[in-house]
């Protein structure tokens, strides 16, 4: 499900006092790592990932696989934090129109 720009705008002021909730270091983008996303988004459906140690291409590569192999939608990023989007199976946000 791909957010509009209302919903992207919507989403990010909810993201914006979030603290990130998975870190990902030295060793990049594991299974680990996508398995903690995974619940991550399954349990909160907006989060923060902060990438350390990367340059800014790498880390937007990184931002987007994330995006791509989760579902989720890539709502921001700001330096070296990027906050996703999953709608659960019953949502708690309620998206606009």
């Amino acid at each position: 499900m791909a957010v509009n720009d209302k919903q992207r705008r919507y989403l990010k002021g909810l993201a914006h006092p979030l603290k990130p909730v998975v870190m990902i270091g030295n060793a990049g983008l594991t299974e680990a790592v996508l398995a903690e996303i995974e619940n991550a988004l399954a349990y909160h459906e907006l989060i923060k990932v902060r990438v350390s140690g990367q340059e800014r291409a790498d880390r937007k590569q990184m931002l987007d696989d994330i995006a791509e192999k989760t579902g989720a939608d890539l709502v921001m990023i700001i330096g070296h934090i990027g906050a996703f989007y999953r709608p659960a199976e019953k949502p708690a946000i309620q998206l606009p129109r």
